[in-house]
This record gives structure tokens, sequence and C-alpha cells, in this order.
């Protein structure tokens, strides 16, 4: 009898039951873990929306590099990878470039012109960059100890902490440009998503668990100028609080001109953004709580009633900025939600709209097609506002619910 062959039929068989056997506990952990509400860590891609999806645009010889034909990219769930993509985009000084997928997945090649040019400091807060790569990073050196991670994340961070303005805002590049980009930015949420990142940081979410004391201070203090300025910059006028601009002069705190087509005034996007931000806040100052409430009213006051905008087909046209296939019109419908303009000029209250060439004009029809089909000129953001502040003022003003004066 060959008892060889018997024994490693018998190996076999002990190794095919305990591959057997591992895999029936990883399935009743992973079961557990489903049944425990527990899911896989990973970084989430809607906060880098805006940067990927104007990589995604087309080609632009601008960049370091473009997207490849089938546009691969890595899994949610694959940290390592996405979290060694944003250490080399990360610029010498700490910052990004913007409008680049860090879930890409890159040939050699790609990479190699990415760490060509880290030198070029075209850094920024503009789409959702710098604020989302730091929050990115410390995902991924939570899950994996690996020190490189938090030595990138800290390195954002001190860049982030030098681009603030004595005043205590951000603008929207740094090292400062000579145009409007030097202005305060609540324009795509540049300055409201790095005070964010602040704010998870002093909430001691577990993430930032590796930000010392020394560190903290000083992420403390940025975040108290940042506030105030938050405050300062609410419009005011003629003694009646309102909302906030895209952006604003770095000196003197006024509403300033951002892109051609984007002018000082009340801007209700933006604004939206900054007052949930505020609610955010536990145990508001008085001075937030006021910021809120008049807000609050400012919200119910520019409500546009019995209106919706809907888009329709178009002859195809080309233009130097963008191809429009559609347009936009606006409809009387009494059935319609309110609605609200992007801007409202200031003094007058009038909803605005304006041109490449900076002409303001008073109705949608007035701005030209490709202005009209590709700029977001109505929004519902305010009624995210209207909706929280029921259950906010009950904690928060129990005895000013000023939607009822």
């Amino acid at each position: 009898m060959d008892y060889s062959c018997i024994r490693r039929e018998c190996l076999h068989l002990l190794k095919a039951m305990l591959l057997l056997a591992a895999m029936l506990v990883f399935q009743s952990i992973h079961a557990q873990d489903k049944r425990d509400g527990k899911k896989e860590l990973e970084i989430d891609p809607e906060p880098f929306a805006d940067n990927f999806n104007h990589w995604y645009m087309g080609f632009n010889k601008e960049n370091m590099i473009n997207p490849l034909p089938d546009k691969p990219r890595y899994k949610p769930t694959e940290l390592v990878n996405i979290g060694d993509n944003i250490i080399l985009f990360q610029k010498d000084n700490g910052g990004w470039a913007k409008n680049y997928d860090v879930f890409a997945i890159l040939t050699p090649e790609q990479k190699d012109s990415v760490r060509a040019r880290k030198n070029e400091l075209n850094t920024t807060f503009d789409n959702g960059t710098c604020y989302t790569q730091i929050a990115a990073l410390a995902t991924v050196y939570a899950a994996t100890k690996d020190a490189k991670y938090k030595e990138a994340a800290l390195k954002g961070m001190d860049y982030l902490l030098k681009a603030q303005y004595d005043n205590g805002g951000w603008p929207q590049f740094y090292p400062l440009e000579t145009d409007y980009s030097r202005c305060i930015t609540f324009n795509d949420g540049a300055m409201g998503g790095v005070m964010e990142l602040l704010k998870d940081i002093l909430d001691n979410k577990p993430q930032y668990k590796f930000i010392d004391a020394e560190l903290r201070k000083k992420i403390e203090i940025a975040y108290n100028k940042g506030l105030d300025c938050i405050l300062k910059t609410q419009i005011n006028d003629a003694g009646k609080p309102t909302a906030w601009c895209q952006q604003y002069d770095e000196v003197s705190l006024q509403p300033a001109w951002a892109r051609k087509f984007e002018p000082p005034s009340i801007c209700n996007g933006e604004s939206s953004d900054l007052v949930l931000f505020l609610m955010s806040i536990n145990h508001p100052s008085k001075a937030i709580i006021d910021a809120v409430q008049n807000a609050v009213v400012w919200f119910q006051e520019s409500k546009i009633y019995n209106t919706r905008v809907d888009r329709i087909p178009a002859p195809r046209m080309v233009t130097p900025f963008r191809v429009s296939t559609s347009d936009r019109i606006v409809v009387v419908d009494s059935t319609a939600p309110p609605i609200w303009t992007r801007y409202y000029e200031l003094k007058t209250h009038k909803p605005i709209f304006c041109n490449r060439d900076s002409k303001i004009v008073y109705s949608l029809a007035e701005v030209t097609r490709e202005r009209r089909d590709g700029y977001r000129w109505y929004l519902y953001n305010p009624q995210k506002v209207l909706n929280k502040y029921p259950q906010w003022q009950k904690i928060w003003a129990p005895d000013n619910n000023v939607l009822r004066q």
C-alpha cells in the first residue's frame, strides 16, 4: 500500500477543510458587521466631485496630465492607492492644484509628469481643493498608521494655516495671485470647506487624533479668526442684516467682483452653506445666533413664488467657453415651490443676472445663451436652511422664532 499517497491526500483534505473554515469565519464576521451597521472604510468621492468633473470635461494643455480614454479609477475603499495619489499631487508648499482626479489609476508616465511639476505652486482652495485632501489623508492614516499619510496631512495643514489673512479670511489661491482670486472666497465652498475641516479637528473627530496640542492651538486661533470674518462680512443694507456675497475685498471686507459675470451682490447659494455651517455650531454665541436669525429672515423675504426654470433642447452651439445643446427658460407655475435667484442686487434687493461683459440685467432672458444655459442662476438652497431652522430655533433661540413675525 502507498502510504505516502494517502498522506498527501489527507494533507490536501485538511488544507481544504481549513480553507473552508476560514471562509466561513470571514463570512460570519462580514455578516455580523452588516448586522451591526459597520461598513468598510472608504474615502467619499463627493467632496472631490468638482475637481474630477472639471478634469474629465476635456483636454487642457495647461494640465500636468489629462485623463486616459477609458478613465480607470480606484474604488473608494482602495485607501492606500488613493492616499498615494494625493501625496503624488501634493505640491512642494504643501498645497494642491485643482481639477485632477485623485481616484484615477495613473500610468507610470503620468506619475512622472506630476512629479516633474511639484515645484509649480498654483495651489488653491477652489473646487474643493486642499481641505478635502487633508481630510482624506487623515482617513488613510487612521486606517493604515503609515506615517507618510500623517506627514502629508500635516504639511497640508501648515499650508492652509499660512494662507489665512490676518482678518481671518482665506483667498482662493495661495501664494496670492494678481486677480480677483486674492479676494476672501466663499464661492464654491472654499472658505466654508476650510472652516468645516478646522471644526472637525476641534470637535475631536477620531481621524484627527494625530494632531498634537500645539497645532490644535494654532487651529483654534485660525478657526476663531475665520468665524469672526464670517460674522463681519454678513451684508448689512441700510441697517438691515441680510446674507453674504461670494467674494470680499481682502482689505476692506466689502463685496467684490469675482468672474466677469459674478457681481458684488447678495448670493443665496454661498449664504445657505454659511448659515448651515453656523447652525452646526454647538452652544453658539449671541453673535452667531443673531447672524442665523437675520439670514433666515432674508431667505424668507427673498423667496420667489409661482416660478420654475425649465431646461429645453436647443441647436448645438460651440463657443470658446463651452458647447451648449440646451437652453433655459423661466416658466410661470402656480404649483411650483419657492425658488431663489443666485444674485440679489445690493440696496434694491432685486434679482439680478449678468453677462460675460459684466453688464447686469434683470431677467434670465436677457442673459446670452452660453451663460444662460451654462450657469446656475436659480436655486433652492435656502430651503435647506428654512427646513432646519425650526429644530435649531427651539434649541438655541426658543423665545425668538423669526418666522412667526
